[in-house]
């Protein structure tokens, strides 16, 4: 990883020497990403340089680079990353008409230092050759004693997981939070371990009725070179839960402009053009995500899944609890 850090550091230093580009330190890793930011190049003649990295070692670079930072752009997976950046003012404000009017408030932070670019859902998906299907109800509903020895989940250290629980902490405050995290605890087949899907495979082999996961895993593994997951997640359906009084968990992917931003003109026509109805539709096409658009639809694949209501509470909220869904995690028992 540092070398590889390193190694786009020269790449970053003697571009900077060109007189159109962005600079974008990019926690995502996928090959619709790389078309969409050809695709910037080509309609705007801006010069893309990624530096690819865990969400971590982008914002630890981006502290120590200080005001002489290169980067221009900070995309990242999830609120509670998003808000980290904030937090240790990483980010500045952006100044965009068009963003502003598309990217609905619940969506984007609440000092307009980063917005959405896709949505996720964390859902339940339940093996088809189980009951579970006509157990499923609510996300509160998943530390009910009936399903003990069923669910299969990724470990507390997961961010998908602490913002879902970070919202649980939002709709009913800590100790609710704490009873219902330790509830899943004991409902658990197993230790937590592995991505999301591997949860979804452990469902599909038996070691499980019902894996927490998102939504966009279940696309990928439709349509994947490995035959283990194309098979897998035939055997499985997916369930979009609710929190009582609320909708279904949605989590984002986001970008925001670095506060020393050496091309910040260029960095705000990046990021509005990911938030374009065109990009928009790549990223639900090519990544199964959900577009933040609301004129843009979802993939035929992620469609036919169904329809769910987006949770009331502000992404920016998931960020903000991070804290303390991490200390109630512990507190649980979520290994």
């Amino acid at each position: 990883m540092l070398k590889k850090l390193a190694l786009s550091a020269l790449v970053l230093g003697s571009s900077l020497l060109a007189s159109n580009e962005v600079n974008v330190y990019s926690h995502r890793h996928y090959d619709t990403d790389k078309k969409l930011f050809k695709m910037f190049e080509k309609n705007t003649g801006i010069k893309v340089n990624v530096v690819k990295a865990k969400a971590s070692a982008l914002i630890k670079r981006m502290s120590s680079e200080g005001k002489n930072s290169p980067a221009d752009v900070l995309i990242t997976v999830d609120a509670g990353r998003l808000f980290q950046a904030k937090q240790k003012d990483l980010l500045q404000p952006i100044e965009s008409d068009y963003l502003n009017k598309n990217i609905p408030a619940t969506l984007r932070d609440k000092d307009n230092k980063w917005f959405a670019l896709t949505k996720r859902s964390r859902v339940a998906v339940y093996a088809l050759d189980s009951d579970a299907g006509k157990k499923l109800s609510t996300y509160e509903d998943l530390a009910d004693p009936k399903f003990k020895g069923q669910i299969v989940v990724r470990s507390s250290n997961n961010i998908y997981n602490q913002s879902l629980l970070a919202a649980m902490i939002a709709h009913h405050g800590e100790d609710k939070a704490l009873e219902w995290a330790k509830g899943v605890v004991k409902n658990m087949a197993r230790d937590p371990k592995g991505n999301d899907r591997a949860q979804v495979k452990a469902v599909a082999n038996g070691l499980g009725s019902v894996a927490i996961a998102n939504t966009y895993y279940i696309g990928k593994m439709v349509n994947n070179k490995d035959k283990s997951q194309r098979e897998a997640v035939k055997k499985v359906k997916v369930f979009f839960p609710t929190f009582k009084n609320g909708g279904t968990h949605i989590n984002v992917s986001g970008a925001g402009v670095a506060k020393y931003a050496p091309n910040k003109a260029n960095a705000i026509k990046f990021i509005e053009f990911m938030a374009s109805a065109e990009a928009q539709k790549l990223f639900a096409e090519g990544n199964y995500e959900y577009p933040v658009l609301a004129n843009v639809p979802s993939s035929k694949l992620v469609g036919s899944w169904g329809t769910f209501k987006d949770d009331t509470i502000s992404i920016n909220t998931l960020g903000e609890n991070n804290a303390k869904a991490v200390k109630i995690f512990d507190l649980a028992g979520w290994k």
